[in-house]
């Protein structure tokens, strides 16, 4: 069996190390496509380093286009490629453009298509991604679902075809996690170590429903500052696009920045810090799973379970800068519920199960 997997953006590698692991030893070939979607090497190829994830067999050059340009671009570039490959299927994950570039270019040639992180909605239009995940969905044939709320997602819209199946997995991510954290570490970009040793809460800021609109990254930024000048240290990994605005737009940061870390460095981070603030829907997740608390800086999540069960907290848009210093304190003395939405961090061995009884 041969299938082809695109990833492009920095949550994919760490989704795809499990699951490549999980193919290679049950004799599944895999060919991996980088779309370059994620062109800095901090953000990229350092993941094929530390997570040892198989080279890719090309490499596009998608980043710095605008999503549909971008789109289109890759869904062009892999045309070829497929059919050099002849692949049994093609593999995407979540909700990228690359994720539905792949997608358009497998449905082109009527390959079928496997989604991982299937189902997620945030009901917020707004979001590319939310146009990604969907579209992606419609033309999947297996869809791999991390939990019984995206099942009940993919129920609702009714679009589910014949050829179509849902399959319950968990989630990948925490497959990746409990593979990698014990390999955490801090490394000389973070900067000094004893800067880690008082009390501090771990942030970051990416989404372009934050980033790309000035006021609200003023907002979001401003958070963040009230909450460090109130007492507790944050610390922040900056984002390429996240630090081009703020420097754009001369807003004022009163925390700690550094430049992006990998993915086992943000694991040590996630183990030293009291509490997280991201607008990521990897890190709401993997907060949850090393048992942090986690405020989300959106006006929605696709993981509502969190949200219902106490373990994170949306900090919407227009909620008064002074209100986060609350939230932190409250959630820090919460009791963190226990780990029961995402599977037992066998999703890829289910992935390569189910594809293996198709074989």
């Amino acid at each position: 069996m041969r299938v082809l997997t695109v990833v492009g953006a920095r949550p994919q590698f760490i989704k795809s190390a499990p699951v490549s692991k999980a193919f290679l030893a049950q004799g599944i070939e895999e060919y991996i496509v980088h779309t370059g979607q994620h062109y800095d090497d901090s953000m990229s190829a350092v993941f094929f380093d530390q997570l040892g994830l198989p080279k890719p067999i090309y490499t596009l050059s998608a980043g710095g286009l605008n999503r549909d340009a971008m789109i289109a671009s890759i869904r062009k570039d892999l045309l070829p490629i497929l059919e050099s490959v002849r692949p049994d299927y093609v593999l995407v994950y979540g909700d990228t453009n690359s994720t539905l570039a792949g997608a358009l270019a497998a449905d082109e040639l009527a390959i079928p298509l496997l989604h991982i992180e299937a189902g997620l909605r945030s009901f917020n239009d707004e979001m590319p991604e939310e146009i990604n995940r969907i579209q992606t969905d419609e033309l999947s044939t297996i869809l791999f679902t991390p939990s019984e709320e995206a099942n009940k997602n993919i129920e609702a819209e009714g679009f589910l075809a014949p050829f179509q199946k849902v399959v319950t997995v968990g989630d990948v991510m925490y497959d990746a996690l409990l593979m990698f954290k014990d390999f955490s570490r801090h490394s000389a970009q973070m900067g000094d170590i004893d800067t880690f040793n008082s009390p501090f809460a771990l942030a970051t800021l990416h989404r372009q429903e934050n980033v790309k609109h000035p006021e609200r990254l003023k907002e979001r930024i401003q958070t963040l500052n009230t909450l460090h000048n109130s007492g507790l240290n944050v610390w922040m990994p900056l984002h390429p696009s996240t630090k081009q605005q703020i420097t754009a737009n001369g807003i004022s940061i009163d925390f700690i920045t550094a430049a992006p870390v990998g993915y086992l460095e943000m694991l040590w981070l996630l183990e030293k810090a009291q509490i997280v603030l991201t607008d990521s829907g990897g890190l709401q997740k993997e907060a949850y799973f090393m048992n942090k608390p986690c405020i989300t800086l959106r006006n929605e999540t696709e993981w509502t379970e969190l949200v219902d069960s106490g373990a994170n907290e949306l900090f919407t848009l227009s909620r008064p800068a002074q209100e986060i210093i609350s939230v932190v304190e409250r959630l820090k003395n919460a009791t963190m519920p226990v780990q029961e939405f995402y599977g037992k961090g066998d999703a890829a061995a289910l992935i390569t199960r189910t594809l293996k009884n198709l074989s």
